[in-house]
């Protein structure tokens, strides 16, 4: 058993590899948008930064059932992913910002209005309420999913878990109808670059968050995953709140009081 209170990290090659795959996701995504490249090249880099990722996560799971996760150690993860959803709050303010400033004080040239003249924004007692309830209800599954763990309930954990993708799923969906249904698109100046912006960040954040708790499924499922050492639960749970609070404020500023 691992004896020392931190794990000596081994010579790995799995961050410069990450760092290359991000490179050139990056670079593909600009290609896509500048040059109409095929869009199948920027999904092949999505699935090279998936697969980096995917095996950089098996090898720490394995770390951490092999015992080299020490108490103290996982005290000092979870400090690095609070720190980790703070950027991620700086990352979605800046939206925000943008947002509040062009609506609070909008200029000559969206006619001094907001929202801007021929812009019909969407009902917000439609799919946006929906969606709400959806957010509000995958809250509360993961949490119980979380406390049927702790409690060494794992067939109830295990069910929580599906449900809860699966309403993370459907939020997507949803989305996806109210993208369709809407008047406006991405190119319609300052509110439909904000708005889309915003939400379709917010839906990849629901994505990613999704296939985290899934991965936290299949870890349960193997039986790697206890009552008292489930650090990987907690961390998707984490991130999964944060991305619901983000929707509520999306609520609250874009669909709400952005049509006022």
């Amino acid at each position: 058993m691992f004896t020392r209170p931190f794990l000596a990290v081994q010579t790995s090659f799995w961050p410069f590899l990450l760092s290359l795959s991000l490179f050139s996701l990056t670079r593909n995504i600009v290609m896509w948008f500048r040059f109409k490249i095929s869009f199948f090249r920027v999904l092949f880099a999505i699935f090279i930064v998936a697969s980096i990722r995917f095996l950089w996560w098996k090898d720490f799971s394995r770390e951490s059932i092999i015992g080299y996760h020490t108490h103290k150690l996982e005290f000092r993860l979870r400090i690095r992913m609070l720190f980790f959803i703070l950027s991620e709050v700086c990352f979605f303010f800046s939206f925000f910002w943008a947002f509040y400033d062009a609506a609070i004080a909008p200029t000559i040239d969206i006619g001094i209005i907001w929202p801007p003249k021929g812009i019909l924004p969407l009902r917000v007692y439609s799919v946006p309420l929906l969606n709400t309830v959806i957010l509000l209800t995958r809250g509360i599954t993961v949490t119980w999913a979380h406390h049927a763990l702790i409690n060494n309930f794992y067939n109830k954990s295990l069910v929580s878990l599906i449900v809860t993708v699966l309403l993370g799923a459907y939020f997507i969906v949803m989305q996806w109808v109210e993208y369709n249904e809407a008047a406006f698109a991405i190119a319609d100046g300052v509110y439909g670059s904000t708005f889309f912006i915003a939400t379709g960040f917010h839906g990849i954040h629901v994505t990613l968050g999704a296939l985290f708790l899934l991965y936290v499924f299949i870890n349960i499922l193997q039986g790697k995953l206890l009552y008292n050492h489930h650090f990987s639960f907690e961390a998707a749970a984490w991130y999964w709140h944060f991305v619901d609070v983000v929707w509520l404020f999306l609520f609250l500023s874009v669909y709400w009081w952005g049509r006022l």
